[in-house]
């Protein structure tokens, strides 16, 4: 013991003489030991830099200018799988289940989407005999020709890409959308203040219309806030299932959903489908494709590309993605300790997003000199690359519109269980989707197992539960 307390008499005597000394020490010597306080007390925290000495000067307390915190080791491939792949889960399940929850309310609500009195153009047989089985021929025979339709626009689409008449296809898109935001949306709005019984005149009508288009076409077609362009698709989505429901026959929506989903799968697996053929040409050219076809859960600006690649393409904010397909496609760079590497454009796998880069430090220098001392901040310019939180998937607008389709039309018949039945099959079916991408790691279809599951979901609780829920009730049975 009394050793110990002689020690710590000692320390202490030696600690206050060290401090009579250091108030005799000239400014030159104080200055160091601060410098050496400020650098103890950065490496402890974040490490923004470190304090810098003249070469000149023989001490070595400040310790070298621009030293960096050795980067953390990186998460395996298998756990950064995991790690988005929850979160790539839940930015797909929050829009898809807005845009169904759109289109049930409006059916519900506006009785205009759910009477049958007008049809479409490519649907010549309205299904009006009493015979199941001219029906089903009715409804197979639209299908087919509706099929022919859109296979026909996604060729001459591929057709037109492959021959780089980029404004004959902007064109078309802008028509498109000036269509959907503007006449679809007055007829949209027209039909719910009818139905809530709100009144406006029509040059109050006309200015927002205006508005709401014109904010729409910039956000879509050229750049804008991510939440408003992504609820600007939503939207349009929404609108374009509920024209669906509206103005196809009875039957032929069953049997449209069916055959679009068999489309899908031979248009994104087989070698020469037209939307692998469409993603491979854009994946070739390092060029996004179009962003009115595609729903993004983050930016993704040309800029971003062209600083990878040294060289931009497209104009405006585009996002890369195809029609009608889950978009998880080309990690066009590989993250290494030593910086992206580009890989080959027939690579596939994953979702597409750009390297986790570490923020670079700022460093603080400090210039002593016997007179007086001065301090400057560098900043290092900063690596073109999207942070992590700017990962994003991409989902084509088609499988949004027909996933509403379903549930659009199973909520026309106010059975809720039988809509809650396809909600649910939908949202699994992407789930079982999500969880391929992840096992073969390539580009895979949405739409089949969401719609196979959807349809079978539905006729068995239209057959089977709705009839047994029934019976139960009548009886007065509670399970």
């Amino acid at each position: 013991m009394s050793d110990t307390e002689s020690d710590r008499e000692v320390t202490e005597h030696t600690a206050l003489m060290d401090g009579h000394i250091a108030e005799a020490r000239p400014d030159r010597e104080i200055a160091e030991r601060l410098a050496r306080k400020r650098k103890t007390k950065a490496d402890a925290q974040r490490n923004y830099g470190s304090v810098a000495q003249p070469q000149e000067s023989s001490s070595s307390a400040a310790g070298g200018s621009g030293s960096q915190a050795p980067a953390p080791a990186q998460l395996p491939a298998e756990e950064l799988e995991l790690k988005y792949g929850a979160r790539h889960v839940i930015k797909l399940f929050v829009p898809v289940t807005l845009c169904m929850i759109v289109v049930v309310a409006t059916i519900s609500s506006i009785q205009f989407y759910s009477v049958k009195d007008v049809y479409l153009a490519y649907t010549p047989f309205h299904e009006e005999s009493p015979y199941a089985v001219t029906k089903v021929w009715n409804a197979l025979a639209n299908s087919m020709i509706l099929l022919s339709v859109i296979a026909m626009m996604t060729v001459l689409l591929i057709v037109l890409y492959k021959k780089r008449c980029y404004k004959v296809i902007h064109g078309w898109l802008i028509i498109s959308s000036l269509m959907l935001l503007f006449l679809f949306s007055y007829l949209y709005i027209e039909e719910a203040l009818r139905a809530y019984h709100i009144p406006m005149d029509y040059i109050t009508l006309t200015f927002v219309m205006w508005n709401f288009g014109v904010v729409g076409m910039i956000v879509i077609h050229w750049k804008g806030p991510l939440r408003l362009q992504q609820a600007y698709l939503i939207f349009i989505a929404a609108l374009m299932a509920l024209v669906f429901i509206k103005y196809l026959p009875e039957w032929t929506t069953w049997a449209v959903l069916a055959v679009i989903s068999i489309w899908d799968l031979i248009a994104v697996l087989t070698p020469k489908g037209p939307l692998r053929i469409l993603v491979e040409t854009a994946q070739e050219r390092n060029e996004p494709i179009f962003p009115a076809l595609i729903y993004s859960s983050t930016v993704m600006y040309c800029l971003v590309a062209a600083g990878v690649e040294g060289s931009g393409s497209g104009t405006g904010g585009e996002r890369g993605a195809g029609e009608g397909e889950l978009r998880p496609l080309t990690h066009d760079t590989d993250v290494r300790r030593d910086g992206p590497v580009r890989r080959s454009a027939t690579d596939e796998g994953g979702f597409e997003q750009w390297p986790r880069q570490t923020p670079t430090p700022r460093q603080l220098r400090v210039d002593t000199t016997p007179v007086s001392y001065t301090t400057r901040v560098e900043r290092h310019p900063q690596p073109q690359y999207e942070s992590e939180e700017e990962k994003g998937v991409k989902l084509g607008l088609g499988d949004f519109i027909f996933y509403s389709v379903l549930v659009g039309k199973a909520s026309s018949y106010g059975d809720w269980n039988t809509t809650l039945a396809c909600f649910v099959a939908i949202l699994i079916g992407l789930c079982l989707t999500l969880l391929l991408l992840a096992i073969f790691k390539k580009a895979l279809p949405a739409l089949p197992i969401s719609i196979a599951f959807g349809l079978i979901f539905y006729f068995a609780t239209r057959g089977v539960v709705k009839p047994f829920a029934d019976a139960l009730a009548a009886e007065q049975v509670f399970i």
